[in-house]
């Protein structure tokens, strides 16, 4: 926080100079985001002064120093990694790239426990701290039949004062494994243990580019895709009027370093606005979106492109975490750009992962015609609540369910397909044949825009 004086001081000040009565100069008010805030139902605290933020996490534990902030401008913070967090004195915090907001609740001070020393190497506090993050944080257990005490049972009297850094990791590998939750990961410098669902594939580049070469072989007749956003997105014009867009991720749009969501979003828009011309959205008469190979990345761009698909405001989902209240999120038409709200058939897969998935739920609701094809999708929607732990090691893990109109959610399991087919099998590649590709054009063909 700068410190100045107002204007009415100024000329008191300059009155004291020249001769007249003393006067204290007045310090400028504290900008009203500073202060002291507790993040509802994110085991975080926030503390804002002199253009820093500076996160804490806390559990019943105890508390860990996260990471740091600077202001860029009034309200504004910039993390190492490149987020942007938007802190309002209403009590909200927006990150950049994530949908929704998360509320914000204003405490007298900082917790005691966030002023003590950090925490020493004990792989015996290390791993309570590791579990009781899951305990405090983590929604899906009983969904999953995961007895996470009886977890702890198992696994604690295994550790001691003795335990090296390498089977710490090991073991809590083995804790998390049975979730098969890709939003869960274990961090010790390069190391990292994940999993995906079982029976499912994580996507490399070498399955994206033999993905995309195939697609063009056998379903656009060797005609390429025109690309954008570092080829993350591409498109192509379909006989008989339809569109095929192709997205492999919300992230990674742009080449500036650390991938910042506004540069990400400018990209996008380069791209959309290329496809959905006034011309284009005029005389379309279906749209393909294939998300069967998509990494996921940014909800918030999942929701921008949703907003192109869509003459009228709905809502996308409602977000909550075990301590806070369902959230409605919003697709709004996108404003002095054409739309296109005609009939959309979207292609997934089990490699359709995170924001891959939001953006699919997202169009859940959409009104006008939307119908899923091909395979469930990953099954992991939440954003990652990332932990850091005495002694170094980190987890990320899930907090968040991301909830249908009947307030269910497709963690785990996925959003399922309207029409099922084979996607990416070895007898599909070995002929050249897209069965998926195939039941969307079928299907778009019969139906007509409104």
């Amino acid at each position: 926080m700068r410190h100045g004086i107002s204007k009415a001081a100024t000329a008191l000040v300059a009155l004291a100079l020249a001769g007249g009565a003393t006067v204290p100069a007045a310090a400028a008010p504290r900008p009203a985001v500073d202060g002291i805030w507790r993040v509802n139902g994110y085991g975080t605290v926030l503390s804002i002064a002199h253009g820093r933020l500076q996160e804490y996490q806390t559990t019943a534990l105890g508390c860990i120093k996260g990471e740091p902030a600077k202001q860029t401008a009034p309200g504004v913070y910039r993390s190492g990694d490149g987020t942007l967090l938007t802190v309002r004195a209403s009590g909200t915090l927006q990150l950049s790239g994530s949908a929704g907001y998360r509320e914000l609740r204003r405490l007298g001070r900082l917790p005691a426990a966030c002023a003590q020393p950090a925490a020493e190497d004990d792989p015996v506090a290390t791993f309570d701290v590791f579990w009781q993050s899951f305990e405090e944080n983590y929604p899906f257990f009983a969904a999953k039949g995961i007895d996470w005490h009886a977890v702890r049972d198992t696994y604690r009297p295994k550790v001691h004062a003795g335990t090296s850094r390498d089977e710490l990791f090991t073991l809590f590998g083995e804790m998390v494994k049975p979730l098969y939750d890709a939003h869960v990961t274990v961090f010790d410098g390069e190391r990292r243990f994940s999993q995906v669902r079982p029976g499912t594939a994580v996507i490399g580049s070498d399955l994206d580019t033999k993905v995309k070469d195939y697609i063009v072989r056998s379903d656009l007749d060797g005609e390429p895709l025109r690309e954008f956003a570092n080829g993350r997105i591409s498109y192509a014009d379909l006989p008989g009027g339809q569109g095929y867009l192709r997205l492999s991720g919300f992230a990674g749009y742009s080449s500036e370093e650390g991938h910042a969501y506004a540069a990400e979003l400018a990209e996008l828009d380069k791209a959309l606005d290329t496809v959905f011309t006034a011309e284009r959205t005029a005389s379309l008469t279906g749209l393909v979106i294939d998300l069967r190979i998509n990494g996921g990345g940014a909800d918030a761009l999942g929701l921008h492109l949703a907003g192109r698909l869509t003459d009228s405001s709905y809502t996308a989902y409602r977000k909550r975490t075990q301590y806070t209240r369902p959230q409605p999120v919003p697709v709004k038409p996108a404003r002095g750009v054409p739309r296109y709200g005609g009939p959309v058939a979207v292609l997934t897969a089990a490699t359709t992962f995170s924001a891959g998935e939001t953006f699919t739920q997202a169009l859940i609701d959409r009104p006008g015609r939307t119908v899923r094809i091909g395979e469930n999708t990953q099954g992991v929607f939440s954003d990652t609540l990332d932990r850091t732990l005495p002694g170094g090691m980190t987890v990320w893990l899930p907090n968040e369910e991301f909830l249908t109109r009947r307030g269910g959610t497709f963690d785990g399991a996925g959003i399922p397909p309207h029409i099922r087919t084979p996607v990416f099998t070895e007898e599909e590649f070995a002929t050249d044949h897209d069965s998926a590709f195939d039941a969307a054009v079928a299907v778009l063909r019969e139906q007509k825009p409104a």
